[in-house]
């Protein structure tokens, strides 16, 4: 039910109480930070609303009229319930700020969250941080049901309901083994590639979106061809280095494989697999507390 309009908001009530208790109009009006005339334009609005005077003024400072002792006796029950919903929304925040739940895509989450969150624990040591890895299409549900603060995609696809902006790029390559023909050769055709089975991740993962998004686009005909689905990236990296099969993974995840020879990278001349790796959250939010430190950390990382 709403309030009547005739019923003053807590800052005239606040301020007649203080009036009353330090005996001045000017001291009151120093104690809220205010000026003196704002002070009075305060009182007066006060006392429009309840039709009466609150205050009398004399020249050795302003006592309550028996009407605003009347209603400062009322006004002090109603400053100390707005105290306490203060004080429980200021423990809510507290709360809120202490912990952040994070949801990321598994590149994010394996090859570039653990360099953000030392930094994070730097900034804001008190803060604990539980994260959540997934594909991109679970990390953006996540985000939209509000069982994380911020979210990490890879998927090149807009997420409806839900704000981006890139954090990192990165770009999906081709590996194969060292023993695979492909090692030998340096260089594969796009069809080549196209026809050949592939050991893939999960649907909806970031990755095999956009890497079936950008063959689609060269071969208008062309159809998935899947040997193997794994949801883990190192089950993936195992398996190509072991000659099961050929996969496309992220840069960032097979860089230290490719150093140590355990992967091959060949050339696809024809095959763009940049990327953009994104933060979103909630359209309509902003970002606050440890979420937006947590973004700002990764943008910085990124530049």
């Amino acid at each position: 039910m709403p309030l009547s309009p005739r019923v003053p908001d807590l800052a005239a009530l606040d301020l007649l109480l203080s009036v009353i208790e330090l005996g001045s109009l000017g001291r009151a009006a120093q104690a809220h930070g205010i000026s003196q005339p704002s002070a009075s334009s305060r009182i007066r609005y006060l006392e429009r609303l309840v039709g009466t005077a609150v205050l009398e003024r004399t020249t050795l400072g302003s006592r309550p009229t028996p009407a605003g002792a009347l209603i400062a006796e009322w006004a002090r029950r109603v400053i100390d319930a707005a105290e306490q919903l203060d004080a429980g929304l200021d423990t809510l925040r507290t709360e809120r700020d202490s912990r952040l739940r994070v949801a990321a895509s598994q590149t994010v989450a394996e090859y570039l969250f653990p360099g953000w969150l030392m930094t994070m624990r730097a900034a804001a040591p008190e803060v604990t941080i539980a994260l959540e890895a997934g594909n991109s299409v679970e990390v953006a549900q996540a985000v939209l049901d509000g069982k994380a603060g911020i979210g990490f995609v890879e998927s090149p696809q807009p997420f409806p309901g839900l704000e981006s902006h890139e954090v990192a790029r990165d770009t999906l390559v081709v590996v194969v083994a060292p023993q695979h023909e492909w090692a030998r050769r340096g260089s594969v055709g796009l069809a080549e590639l196209a026809a050949t089975p592939l050991i893939q991740r999960e649907p909806g993962s970031g990755s095999r979106t956009l890497f079936e998004t950008v063959v689609a686009q060269a071969l208008p005909d062309w159809v998935p061809n899947i040997a193997l689905e794994l949801s883990s990236t190192t089950a993936i990296k195992t398996s190509v280095a072991a000659d099961v099969g050929v996969s496309v993974l992220s840069s960032l995840a097979v860089a230290s494989d490719v150093a140590a020879g355990h992967l091959v990278v060949p050339e696809i001349p024809d095959l763009d697999l940049r990327r953009s790796l994104r933060a979103v959250w909630p359209v309509g939010q902003r970002l606050s507390g440890p979420a937006r430190e947590l973004y700002s950390i990764a943008l910085r990382a990124f530049s």
